[in-house]
């Protein structure tokens, strides 16, 4: 009965509750749409490894350390598998054609990061196959490439137009995995670098440690930096986290405004809610006046409120909800691969519920006050 009531109350003003619910709808789109924006820009770091330490020169990414770092970093007290790469920045065709290319160690590259799933055959193929490399499958349907396609790179970073052959197409292990990078044999790269840039020859941009437990990583970067300390290519040893969030920190100040907004929807919502029960409370103050009358206390009042108000909230929340899948997609779609990860998180739709949950709480709080504490004499000679 109560429910009944509640709905009746709710739309006794179709066209006042319609829009309202249309404004909460679009209101929950926007926000959900700039949460996953966040989340989007988080998306390496919540991928990262509590066991995976980056290793690069204290000066700067830029700078290169010497092949001979790597023994010397697998002989620190436990690290159980060292890696190591080279950001290649190779372009596809032309500029627009923007992915991101690196050359690694393969085997131990590979088998630091299991989240990339490879079938058994093709990850053998790739090993096997000097030229050869893998692809994400979002990067492969992105370009349609298929396995034994030769793709052609040209140089940014080590100049020329690089060959390569397709032989694996990763997968990745949950949604939360990019599935548009580009990996290829180091080993190509610095024979090659051998022959026409000997003076490149032997250098790294990065190495990946593997560490056995999570709880000893401060220890083994503070180790791994004291190998090298004072030499004349100091090193910096980070998580792999931390080292994703010095990219991160780059656009902090993007990322703020971002979520300002995203408060600043909410405080709309609120805005529109509050006067909708407002104008409601307002135009029935005669019969809540009429229920005093015949015993209704000031619980039964607020909840009725309260009620409609949430009832509102709710019904605009799950449209918004709902609208926001096909709109995150068509996100996605216009932006390209600048996010190469944009999914709607179940901590995004928690967000919008919550939101719409303190707005309808919010928003009833005032005409309660006033439907409450009117006297009934007063709510009885009230008309319209």
């Amino acid at each position: 009965m109560l429910l009944k009531l509640l709905f009746r109350n709710a739309f006794r003003h179709k066209l006042r509750a319609g829009l309202t619910i249309c404004g909460i709808c679009v209101a929950i789109l926007a926000f959900g749409l700039l949460r996953t924006v966040v989340s989007a820009w988080y998306a390496g770091v919540d991928a990262s490894s509590s066991t995976r330490l980056v290793t690069r020169n204290a000066i700067s990414l830029v700078f290169p350390l010497p092949l001979s770092y790597k023994e010397k970093i697998r002989g620190v007290e436990g690290v159980k598998i060292v890696s190591l790469g080279n950001w290649f920045g190779g372009i596809y065709i032309e500029e627009k054609n923007f992915f991101a290319n690196f050359a690694v160690d393969s085997k131990t590259y590979l088998d630091l990061y299991p989240e990339f799933v490879i079938p058994p055959d093709q990850k053998l193929s790739f090993l096997k196959e000097r030229k050869g490399c893998v692809v994400g499958s979002k990067l492969a349907k992105r370009f349609g490439w298929k396995l034994g396609d030769t793709i052609v790179l040209r140089g940014t970073i080590f100049p020329g137009n690089w060959e390569f052959v397709l032989r694996a197409v990763y997968k990745g292990r949950n949604k939360t995995i990019d599935e548009s990078q580009f990996f290829f044999h180091w080993d190509y790269l610095n024979e090659t670098m051998k022959k026409v840039m000997p003076r490149r020859a032997d250098q790294v941009g990065f190495y990946m440690i593997g560490t056995s437990s999570p709880d000893i990583a401060a220890s083994t970067s503070k180790s791994v930096d004291g190998l090298f300390k004072n030499s004349f290519a100091e090193t910096l040893t980070e998580t792999e986290k931390a080292f994703q969030m010095s990219f991160i920190a780059l656009s902090q100040t993007i990322l703020t405004v971002i979520q300002l907004v995203s408060l600043v929807v909410i405080v709309i919502i609120l805005a529109v809610v509050a006067n909708t029960m407002a104008m409601s409370v307002r135009e029935r103050m005669n019969e809540y006046a009429v229920f005093k009358t015949l015993g209704f206390g000031g619980f039964y009042l607020s909840i009725l409120i309260l009620g409609e108000s949430l009832l509102i909230t709710a019904i605009g929340c799950a449209l918004g909800i709902i609208t926001t899948f096909p709109a995150a997609d068509a996100f996605a779609r216009a932006v390209g691969d600048f996010f190469p990860i944009f999914n709607i998180s179940s901590r995004t739709i928690y967000l919008d519920m919550l939101a719409a949950l303190i707005v309808g709480v919010v928003a009833a709080v005032f005409p309660i006050w006033r439907a409450v504490s009117v006297p009934i004499a007063s709510g009885l000679g009230r008309v319209g």
